[in-house]
């Protein structure tokens, strides 16, 4: 039954991953038919008479009547609908509300119906298409996955509609397919303790020595998956063994009686797994997996700093973005593994761009997605079934080429996500291609890492901040900052221009282990999903890592400029 469902569900990926090929070719037909549609369904919307939808006829017009629109705009339509109004921004019921990570602000909350999640499953289900196209001319296979993802909702409205991640309202709606993807029961995923959770979907997962895939919402994530697989390898062992579920694991009482009654000794594969730990001396996926095929997780932003241990853990397995999507829509569906960029999503939204000459304008002019030029930057705004209209996400895109005549785009960071001293608007874009960079040369691995500004200083120095990944340490700081200021000037030239004669000199804070560990942490006591955490790798809190153990800080002797760092 598996193995048809499986069968069945790669048929309906490969039909939904060819006429995503086929409007490649016809990109702003597909995307003038996606409006004039989206204008017909919501017309009669409170925000689509106030608006004067019925009366928009072509593309133009919909441009030059409507304003780009920022979230702030929407905050009040969507309270009303939390608070049970009808036909508001949607003419189609609400039965869920995406809730943002709020990783730089506020969280944000879009409501979702049932032909809003219509037109995100094209995205999705294309790139599964892409994905196993793209395994088969490996010679792997597409199969079984490990997800980690809670399950639990966040809340219930005044109005009665429930809300929280995107992952966690996804997963609910797909329960009826969960056992035929994922190799545990669907029940795990409502364990609230992260660790328990984890650790009872790698012990499920384990049991099956033909799992193909990891999937999860960011890298980092994936990174923790492999760390408690590597860290609890024996007393997993153990309870494959057992035919147990450890009784430290702490576990609400009324699901463990559920997986107890779905668990069982495996003997066999416990040996098998014993095996291999006495040899290498760890469990990774790669080793636990024989046939472990692939990787799914965001690519574009940070992704490539933690992309840099994944050979760690997976050797060579290939990765895939899957697709780039929010909460607030899906918008680029990634056509092959270890790349980069990805197709605009031209089923799920009607989309713009807003080009740097324009991002500080109150009512910015965009351009077209036939329009837009490779290596430049963009905000992108999208309209879509969500309600929202011509709405300014704050996500700079880069166009990286174009499948047929549809741009290939990537995630470079968010509008917000940006660290100034004075006026040098340094990304994280930036500064994880520094520390890439810096990795390579000092050969040293970081656990993560968050560029932050002093405290008490103006104009402020940067304090670069860094945890050591376990096994290394660093034998010169000191010429470690001062390749830091070397490659941030090249990175980001502005920072080069303020360093001449405005902002001091940078410090180097190397920062005790589980530093990071615990900023995750207080971000979950804070409110946010674990499966949504994102550590920002620059902050303007300038107490965003108060209160860490700091090993060592290290000062620049000299006052040198990065420019004349060699």
């Amino acid at each position: 039954m598996t193995n048809l469902a499986l069968s069945l569900l790669s048929t309906y990926a490969g039909y939904a991953k060819q006429r995503l090929v086929r409007k490649t070719h016809h990109l702003m037909e597909t995307q003038e038919k996606f409006l004039q549609d989206f204008i017909r369904h919501h017309q009669h919307t409170e925000l689509g008479q106030s608006s004067a939808l019925s009366e928009i006829k072509t593309l133009d017009q919909f441009r030059d009547r409507i304003p780009v629109r920022p979230y702030s705009y929407y905050e009040p339509y969507v309270a009303r609908i939390a608070a049970g109004e009808k036909n508001i921004l949607n003419p189609d019921a609400v039965d869920y509300i995406n809730l943002t990570s709020g990783s730089t602000g506020v969280n944000k909350k879009v409501p979702v119906t049932r032909q809003y999640q219509s037109s995100l499953r094209r995205a999705e289900l294309a790139s599964m298409g892409f994905g196993i196209e793209a395994l088969r001319q490996r010679n792997l296979k597409f199969g079984k996955s490990l997800v980690t993802n809670s399950i639990k909702i966040q809340g219930v409205t005044s109005g009665g509609i429930e809300y929280g991640s995107v992952s966690a309202g996804n997963l609910r709606k797909a329960r009826v397919m969960f056992g035929q993807v994922f190799d545990f029961p669907f029940e795990a995923l409502y364990i609230s303790n992260s660790l328990a959770r984890h650790y009872v979907c790698l012990l499920f997962a384990l049991r099956n020595p033909n799992l193909r895939g990891m999937i999860a919402n960011f890298p980092m994530l994936i990174l923790r998956t492999c760390g408690y697989l590597e860290r609890y390898a024996e007393d997993l062992i153990a309870d494959l063994e057992k035919g147990a579920i450890a009784s430290w694991v702490p576990i609400e009482p009324e699901i463990r009686a559920v997986l107890e009654r779905r668990w069982e000794p495996a003997s066999t594969r416990a040996a098998q797994l014993r095996a291999i730990l006495n040899v290498e001396g760890r469990l990774t996926p790669k080793s636990a997996w024989p046939k472990f095929s692939y990787v799914t997780t965001a690519r574009g932003g940070t992704s490539n700093f933690y992309f840099e241990r994944f050979p760690d853990y997976f050797g060579d397995i290939p990765v895939s973005g899957g697709i780039y999507g929010t909460a607030e829509g899906n918008f680029s569906v990634y056509p092959d593994f270890d790349t980069d960029g990805g197709i605009l999503a031209i089923e799920c939204g009607f989309f713009e761009f807003i080009p740097p000459d324009q991002w500080d304008e109150e009512y910015p002019k965009t351009i077209l997605p036939a329009d837009v030029n490779v290596g430049e930057r963009y905000r992108i705004v999208v309209t879509s079934y969500s309600g929202f209209c011509r709405y300014d996400i704050g996500d700079v895109v880069e166009v990286l080429g174009f499948y047929n005549g549809t741009p290939l785009i990537v995630f470079r960071h968010r509008r917000g996500g940006l660290l100034s001293s004075t006026t040098e608007k340094t990304t994280e874009f930036h500064v994880t291609q520094v520390m890439q960079q810096l990795q390579k040369e000092f050969s040293v691995k970081l656990d993560d890492f968050c560029i932050t500004l002093s405290e008490a200083e103006f104009p402020s120095p940067y304090l670069v901040n860094i945890e050591l990944a376990p096994g290394h340490d660093l034998s010169h700081p000191e010429d470690f900052l001062k390749r830091f200021e070397y490659w941030m000037g090249t990175f980001n030239q502005p920072y080069a221009t303020v360093r001449q004669d405005q902002v001091p000199p940078p410090r180097l804070r190397i920062l005790g282990s589980g530093s990071f560990a615990l900023v995750r942490q207080r971000q979950v006591e804070r409110g946010a999903p674990d499966s949504q955490l994102k550590i920002p790798h620059v902050s303007e809190d300038r107490y965003f890592l108060q209160d860490l153990v700091i090993l060592q800080e290290v000062k620049l002797e000299t006052q040198q400029p990065p420019q004349l760092i060699y």
